[in-house]
């Protein structure tokens, strides 16, 4: 309802004749059968959990697990060491595996010059096969360089997550800081000491091994370094040999170009076998190796009341 302002007089009219206006104030009432009783309500007994007649349609949606990953957005947002170290081992080992092949077949077209140099030395060659000689040389051996130097970098970067995640897991600090692990891998001739030395860490971590103790490398480790120092020396040695003049030394030479290539194969195996075996005392939740869940059967499960589906029910 509304009603007049208590104590405000009529205002006079306006010049154009029109009548008064008198301000008035809106009050609001509530109706008497709509007042508030005394609050309580009658409380209903628990009679159980809810029951259907048919299987309710709702529910969660109908996906397949998926693995525990960073939540966008949130302080979290980066991966965790040993989520990021099975993707970095994948990588790795493809790039590795590659070079395997690349480096055979620079081995096997090295000493097909080899053969072709001893042959030369009676008879005359065809220019189509030492042509073809050189293209397989200069071709594959170029891209052994370019796949090494992927290999390496590659590996070197699952080498630094790997001590991240080691460290993570023990609950301690990695041994040694990131910039003494670059020296002792990038530098020549300290690498040859320091690159097994710091793969016997990272297994003494993986193993959950106390952290007073002397890190004492398996066979694994100790051939990897055995190969790692071999093939250095016949880099070195190569490369050295190369400088040298004469015909014998060029032919010594291609012999020991072989050799380095066979042992930058032995030397990606023997990788591929230590990021594997790493990678899986890390980080052993691999969805390659765990089996998904599903459901087979119910056995012993009580019958439950349906009714008939209607005709014109959406399905």
């Amino acid at each position: 309802m509304n009603q007049a302002a208590p104590g405000w007089g009529p205002v006079p009219g306006n010049r154009n004749g029109q009548p008064p206006r008198v301000p008035v104030r809106w009050v609001a009432s509530v109706p008497g059968n709509a007042l508030p009783g005394n609050g309580s309500r009658p409380r209903i007994p628990y009679q159980g959990p809810p029951a259907y007649d048919v299987p309710p349609r709702w529910g969660f949606p109908h996906v397949v697990w998926r693995w525990p990953t960073a939540v966008q957005g949130t302080s979290a947002a980066v991966p965790v060491p040993s989520q990021r170290l099975r993707l970095i081992a994948r990588n790795a080992v493809a790039v590795l595996w590659t070079l395997v092949a690349l480096a055979a077949v620079a081995s096997g077209a090295e000493l097909w010059r080899y053969v072709l140099l001893v042959l030369s030395r009676d008879s005359a060659l065809s220019s189509a096969v030492v042509g073809a000689s050189d293209a397989l040389v200069l071709t594959f051996s170029l891209l052994t360089f370019v796949v090494a130097a992927f290999a390496f970098a590659v590996s070197v970067w699952w080498l630094l997550v790997a001590r991240k995640a080691a460290a993570d897991e023990a609950g301690q600090h990695p041994p040694r800081p990131t910039w003494q692990v670059l020296v002792g891998l990038l530098v020549p001739g300290l690498n040859l000491a320091m690159a097994g030395s710091i793969l016997a860490e990272l297994e003494h971590a993986a193993i959950r091994r106390p952290a007073n103790q002397r890190p004492k490398p398996s066979r694994l480790v100790l051939a990897w370094w055995g190969t790692w120092i071999a093939n250095a020396l016949l880099l070195t040695l190569t490369v050295l040999w190369r400088t040298r003049d004469g015909v014998q030394a060029q032919v010594d030479a291609v012999v020991l170009t072989a050799f380095s290539d066979l042992s930058a194969v032995l030397l990606a195996l023997a990788t591929v076998l230590v990021v594997r075996r790493f990678t899986r005392l890390l980080a052993p939740m691999d969805e390659q190796l765990v089996r998904p869940l599903r459901v087979l059967r119910v056995q012993d499960a009580p019958e439950l009341p349906r009714r008939a589906r209607p005709r014109t029910a959406a399905r």
